[in-house]
């Protein structure tokens, strides 16, 4: 794995650089973008703003295209075996976080991806935010099971 720990790397390096931007070009570091986006209440007067399709419909197709390569294949270029989640049943856990998560989404407007990228720019209750986001994830760690939280720690190391 020494050997490949710097293509590694550098793939993720670039990989992230390629998202931010692309989260800053299709502007969804924008709260009131993505809020408009996500107010389906505003079809019938036409202030309902569609465009964040254009960036959610190409990201799944491109993503189910690498999924589909990715079961080819018997390792990544740069890594010895796929990281994929270990859990694949849909139960309340997921579906409540999922929920909580698109809650917080909506409310304020931004995104965990999108809201360390917003750090360069400082937009009123980014830091509130931010600090929301780390204790509910402080929070989340300690109402899983203790097992998951040893599985999930053996797989980090």
């Amino acid at each position: 794995m020494a050997v490949l720990r710097l293509p590694y790397l550098a793939t993720a390096a670039l990989s992230g650089a390629l998202f931010g931007f692309g989260l800053y070009v299709s502007q969804m570091v924008d709260p009131l973008k993505v809020l408009r986006f996500l107010d389906f209440t505003a079809i019938p007067s036409g202030r309902w703003d569609p465009s964040l399709a254009f960036v959610i419909v190409p990201a799944i197709l491109v993503m189910f295209i690498a999924v589909r390569i990715s079961r080819r294949r018997a390792a990544p270029l740069f890594d010895t075996d796929f990281h994929e989640p270990e859990y694949k049943r849909i139960d309340r856990r997921l579906v409540g976080g999922a929920a909580m998560f698109g809650v917080g989404w909506g409310m304020s407007g931004i995104c965990p991806g999108p809201a360390i990228s917003l750090i360069a720019f400082q937009p009123d209750g980014l830091w509130l935010f931010i600090a929301a986001m780390l204790i509910g994830s402080l929070a989340g760690s300690l109402i899983l099971p203790s097992g998951h939280r040893r599985r999930l720690a053996d797989a980090a190391s």
